[in-house]
């Protein structure tokens, strides 16, 4: 049996709580034991704790963040749901009794938001403030959220008196009982809105467009998401706002790659700056940098500019900027360039040179364990 209690009751991540209770009523009949016969017993129990956490906003939001571990000592059925609830879904509360839970409120928490958000490089480094818009739903400016047109209020229902719910007698395989459900009139709420507010259309939200401001935290990494509790969707009835989760994408850089919490680059020197040495200037996000070339740099050879490369996140501290040195051999030669050569390779014998193969010593071999090949 599945663990995933969306799927339990067939209902999607973004299931409203009356399609939650929709799907459990359809489910729990199916697999009630009287109904589906012996063996059932397990899937019942399962359906009716699925529908446990998901009916409570609280237990639902923390199911949603972390899974069923999220939900520590608060998942397991507790006090006020069990064979009473159970029983109340199929028939209704007991004759005589009040609706234990009174008239649903208006108000439900809005939908969580999902938004990316391109950064460059540098600002996955540094970290830094940007500013986003986003198409959100926001509390109606003309009712506040009251959902009734402004000069007006809602009205008690008058089938079942503000209770929101209305008691009838139905039968059943446990004989004649009398069932509560949630009142057709005013659907569950006890009001009745008669003027709903022409801007909102009685929902109590419009949308619009708004700015929110968003800390880049330094060393994010591509694809990590940052959640902002509050900053989503307010919900139906000016309910308490859904939160927004922003998803970082890092744009390419043009001359820095990352690999962790290091930057890693390439430079061209010329086979003589390579041979004799030199001192080249790169540009790095912390300004200009001197790198030294040693006398007789191999191709492939590795500078490392300590501290200089992104930041860990949630530390001070830095990787580093890892240079990697690729020797240039020039493609045409003059004449006096070649002879010059040609006494070079006089001088160190090396007029002729047989190829010589080795595994794992060479430089594509060097290359390759220096970029993690």
């Amino acid at each position: 049996m599945s663990n995933n209690y969306y799927e339990v009751l067939g209902v999607s991540r973004t299931a409203s709580p009356e399609e939650i209770k929709r799907a459990y009523r359809k489910l729990a009949r199916e697999t009630h034991p009287d109904v589906a016969g012996p063996g059932s017993e397990e899937r019942f129990k399962q359906v009716a704790h699925a529908y446990e956490v998901l009916s409570d906003p609280e237990k639902r939001q923390l199911y949603d963040l972390g899974g069923e571990s999220a939900l520590g000592g608060h998942g397991g059925t507790g006090p006020g749901f069990g064979f009473s609830d159970i029983f109340e879904t199929f028939f209704g509360a007991a004759a005589g009794a009040a609706n234990p839970r009174g008239p649903v409120p208006r108000g439900r928490r809005g939908q969580d938001a999902l938004v990316p958000l391109e950064i460059d490089l540098r600002d996955a480094v540094f970290g830094t403030t940007r500013e986003i818009t986003v198409n959100t739903a926001v509390v109606c400016p003309t009712c506040s959220g009251t959902c009734c047109r402004p000069g007006t209020s809602p009205r008690t229902c008058d089938v079942c008196g503000g209770r929101g719910s209305v008691q009838r007698v139905a039968r059943s395989f446990l004989g004649q009982i009398m069932t509560t459900s949630p009142c057709a009139m005013c659907q569950g709420h006890g009001t009745i809105i008669e003027h709903p507010c022409t801007e909102c259309s009685g929902d109590g939200r419009v949308r619009t467009r708004r700015t929110i401001s968003v800390e880049v935290p330094a060393g994010v990494e591509s694809g990590a998401r940052l959640r902002m509790p509050g900053a989503g969707e307010v919900g139906p009835g000016a309910g308490p706002a859904g939160d927004l989760h922003v998803e970082f994408r890092i744009k390419p850089h043009e001359r820095f790659t990352r690999r962790g919490d290091d930057l890693l680059c390439a430079v061209q020197v010329p086979m003589t700056a390579a041979a004799l040495g030199t001192v080249l200037t790169i540009d790095t996000f912390d300004g200009p940098r001197d790198v030294t070339i040693r006398p007789g740099t191999q191709p492939g050879h590795t500078e490392v500019l300590k501290g200089l490369g992104v930041t860990r996140l949630y530390h001070h501290a830095r990787g580093d900027l890892k240079v990697f040195v690729d020797v240039e051999m020039p493609a045409k030669l003059d004449e006096r360039q070649r002879q010059l050569l040609a006494e070079l390779a006089a001088l160190r014998g090396e007029e002729r040179v047989e190829g010589r193969v080795s595994a794992g010593t060479g430089v594509f071999s060097r290359l390759k364990e220096k970029i993690g090949l």
